[in-house]
């Protein structure tokens, strides 16, 4: 039987990504499929090799596989005559779903055009949510049937901890409040910080935004940066309180701590491709509250208190029911680490070889 080889281009392991979603998705995608390639005798005749900006014999190659697009930047390369399969992961496309809140000028708009053909020319495209699938064929009018979903998932490390030295260790490490409200992420005009950050303020619930983004020094004056900006602003009124705490980066050691030790985690957001932190926080039993736009619906399946984004009065609802109530932040707890077991790097990695097999026997 011959080889079936694949190639993966990890670039994003190896830029601004890697910290990101993106980059995560590589980096657990990847060991996930080696890991079924060495121990699944169903896959004992395939070769995985990772490689980097497509600098490369490409032909020598079954397929090939992209697990990143970005609309502004040319990631892709010019699809040449060759007989190489290419299969692209497209994690969202916000900033062309929602064009008047991410302009990009006349530059961003060539490459994007450019970007959009060499998508167009792929054999198919994976993508991380139902509700991001249609997005991405309603978008670029790409062929429904060669758009595959294989959901992402959390790190094993994201679990309840029981160990309250540990807890309390990290607790005084960040100065964080008994009682808080939890956000991790970056700050872009999607995920709707502003709307979170007025409704906590007003109910005087503790909020801790975690990530680098929200402590980037010297921030442009971009259209792009308009949250950062304002919630920079606001965090600087506040810095002598501990009403709104921005942590910065925190390691991948301490994150888990921080599900664990949150009262609620709240995702505001007014659009997801998928919403890696709602499984992060369902794994670690921390209760959710989460807007009811795009994706998000599709990934809670109802195990959390859901909101209107739009609406600051329906995210206090929201936040203070879960507040209140021991007995409500109890029964999503639960209900999410149960709801977390859908997700797995194993499953995601056999749908992702399901599409490698199917791509290269019909391809032929």
């Amino acid at each position: 039987m011959a080889k079936i080889k694949i190639a993966i281009d990890v670039s994003p392991l190896y830029d601004g990504n890697s910290v990101r979603g993106v980059g995560h998705y590589t980096k657990h995608l990847v060991d996930a499929l080696q890991q079924e390639i060495k121990n699944n005798p169903e896959y004992k005749n395939w070769q995985i090799d990772l490689i980097k900006n497509s600098k490369f014999k490409i032909n020598s190659y079954n397929l090939i596989h992209y697990p990143y697009f970005d609309p502004f930047k040319l990631t892709l390369p010019a699809k040449k005559n060759t007989p190489t399969i290419t299969i692209v992961t497209v994690h969202d496309l916000i900033p062309r779903q929602f064009k008047k809140e991410f302009p990009v000028g006349i530059k961003g708009e060539i490459i994007w055009f450019i970007q959009k053909l060499r998508l167009l020319q792929s054999n198919y495209i994976i993508s991380v949510s139902h509700y991001s699938k249609y997005i991405i064929k309603n978008i670029i009018k790409y062929p429904e049937d060669r758009i595959f979903v294989t959901h992402e998932a959390a790190d094993k490390s994201f679990k309840k901890i029981t160990d309250k030295n540990k807890l309390n260790l990290i607790k005084q490490k960040y100065n964080l409040p008994d009682k808080f409200i939890l956000f991790v992420g970056d700050i872009n005009w999607n995920k709707n910080i502003p709307n979170l950050v007025k409704a906590c303020l007003h109910l005087k619930y503790p909020l801790v935004v975690v990530g680098s983004a929200a402590t980037r020094l010297n921030v442009e004056n971009h259209p792009w940066n308009q949250d950062l900006i304002w919630l920079q602003s606001i965090a600087a009124t506040h810095k002598n309180s501990n009403e709104l705490i921005l942590t910065g980066f925190i390691s991948d050691d301490d994150l888990p701590y921080f599900y664990n030790l949150a009262t609620i985690y709240c995702q505001p957001s007014f659009a997801e491709g998928f919403g890696l932190p709602l499984i992060q926080a369902m794994q670690s039993g921390c209760p959710i509250a989460y807007s009811k736009e795009t994706s998000l619906p599709e990934i809670m399946d109802y195990n959390g208190v859901f909101f209107d984004p739009y609406s600051t009065k329906d995210i206090k609802n929201a936040l203070t029911s879960l507040w209140v109530d021991v007995k409500l932040r109890q029964k999503y707890s639960k209900l999410g680490v149960e709801r977390s077991k859908v997700f797995s790097w194993k499953s995601t990695a056999l749908q992702t070889l399901a599409l490698y097999r199917l791509a290269t026997e019909y391809e032929k």
